[in-house]
């Protein structure tokens, strides 16, 4: 059985660069890092640690063991923080991530009913690679997430991913464009078109609009880019280019542009909630009740439109 002060040893030599300085970091003697040290390598019969006259590295097994290491002990910080907030508020705290669009239509509503729960949600809003990245480090037990064509969200089985809602990509263009009469645009008639695109070309909707354009045989030019959707609205509605945008992100589309979906490919991303299976089963459910609800709700008024 592993102990967790070995694992804190194993995190501290790496951080630290020596045996001294971690057991300064931890408040050990160096015999007592020293006994931690070796009591883990015995455990897996390997070294773990190379030591020399300039310090200590990990070696390749102990590079192997650090991320599950470092995945223990922010488990136990959290599971710590958690109880002790049980015990001194009587409130258990979650901490969620959102992309902006999903944060203000999905998690607004869902967030109000886990307050009267009795649950404290801590949020983090932010775009798809850094609510990727919390939760693989473990600092978010759930996030609002995406997936779509060429695009796939890589999650270990560490996670349960539950659907919540299609959003379709639609093409918004100036009102005067000549594919604003089509009811459905084929997207080679935008060979030649100026695109307006995320602050950051590896922003997951133009990697998909990458993806769909060289399916017709040619590569995006984009014009201006910007990650703020009435901004984008604005561009297009000037005429600077057109842009893909995902139906939660239009809101009530402005009158001086024309909205179409593609004829092919019938762009979409699915919308879903990523937990981490650790994450207290209660608050959860109360979770993935509320958000699912609310697509419900989502879907019903597209509908009806």
């Amino acid at each position: 059985m592993l102990d967790v002060r070995h694992l804190q040893v194993l995190r501290s030599i790496a951080q630290e660069g020596s045996l001294a300085a971690a057991g300064r970091a931890l408040h050990y003697s160096q015999p007592t890092i020293t006994h931690h040290l070796a009591a883990l390598e015995a455990h897996f019969g390997a070294r773990l640690v190379r030591r020399g006259p300039r310090g200590a590295t990990l070696t390749e097994l102990g590079e192997a063991l650090l991320p599950h290491a470092e995945a223990v002990l922010e488990r136990l910080r959290r599971a710590e923080l958690e109880v002790r907030g049980l015990a001194e508020r009587g409130a258990r705290t979650l901490h969620i991530g959102t992309f902006p669009t999903a944060g203000a239509l999905l998690l607004a509503p869902a967030v109000k009913r886990l307050h009267r729960q009795g649950v404290h949600i801590s949020l983090t809003e932010g775009e798809l690679p850094l609510l990727l990245r919390g939760l693989r480090a473990r600092e978010l037990d759930a996030a609002l997430v995406f997936s779509q064509p060429g695009d796939r969200l890589d999650l270990d089985e560490d996670f349960e991913v539950h659907a919540l809602l299609t959003d379709p990509l639609l093409l918004a263009m100036p009102e005067d464009h000549p594919c604003a009469a089509l009811d459905r645009v084929p997207l080679g008639e935008l060979r030649d078109a100026a695109w307006v695109g995320a602050a950051d070309p590896h922003d997951p909707c133009d990697r998909v609009l990458a993806w769909a354009c060289a399916q017709e045989g040619y590569e995006p030019l984009h014009a201006l880019r910007t990650d703020d959707y009435a901004v984008v609205q604005g561009l297009v509605a000037a005429g600077t280019g057109v842009a893909l945008v995902p139906r939660l992100a239009l809101g009530h589309a402005r009158p001086d542009l024309a909205v179409r979906p593609l004829v092919s490919p019938d762009l979409a991303r699915e919308i879903s909630v990523a937990l981490l299976r650790s994450t207290s089963a209660a608050a959860a459910q109360e979770l993935i009740a509320a958000l699912q609800e609310q697509a419900v709700l989502i879907a019903e008024r597209r509908s009806e439109t």
